[in-house]
């Protein structure tokens, strides 16, 4: 998988910083997160994973193109947890009723295990973003990671609770 900052930026690089990202997090947070990323990655394996370290919430949103607005899915995570949001959730079917929020587009679920994302009401929600996506996603090649922003000042990335346990 290509991944990238800028062009010239090594893989390795890339992955460091992302790595650095997710570390911010409480462990059990953040082995959710790298289980995520890596369960959609397998599932879409042409997207462009772009990567957005902002004040509010880690994400990583799976794509088609390297423009947010192309996003499928994306991980978002916060000290209070870690949620999968669907940037066109409103339009989704939802038999199960698993979709929250109220906005125009976005609908979100909370994921508390990787279990969550594997059951199959949750990815027949993800094959149906995947098949609404408009460009589709590429049939062939690599997907790639790029990071899109990195927000100086953010919210702690662990709960008061977690950032105490983590004190010697």
């Amino acid at each position: 998988m290509k991944q990238r900052i800028v062009p010239s930026t090594p893989v390795e690089a890339i992955e460091a910083q992302l790595a650095g990202f997710i570390d911010k997090f409480a462990p059990e947070h953040a082995e959710l997160i790298r289980a995520c990323r890596a369960e959609l990655r397998r599932l879409m394996p042409t997207a462009v994973e772009l990567v957005y370290d902002n004040y509010n919430f880690f994400v990583i949103g799976f794509c088609t193109t390297p423009r947010a607005s192309d996003c499928i899915v994306s991980i978002a995570a916060a000290a209070n947890g870690v949620g999968l949001s669907f940037y066109y959730g409103a339009s989704l079917p939802d038999p199960a009723g698993l979709l929250q929020g109220s906005g125009k587009q976005n609908r979100f679920i909370r994921i508390a295990e990787i279990a969550r994302l594997r059951a199959p009401a949750v990815r027949a929600l993800i094959r149906a973003a995947m098949a609404r996506a408009e460009p589709p996603l590429a049939r062939g090649g690599e997907g790639q990671t790029v990071i899109q922003s990195v927000a100086r000042r953010q919210r702690p990335r662990q709960s008061t609770e977690a950032r105490g346990r983590a004190r010697p």
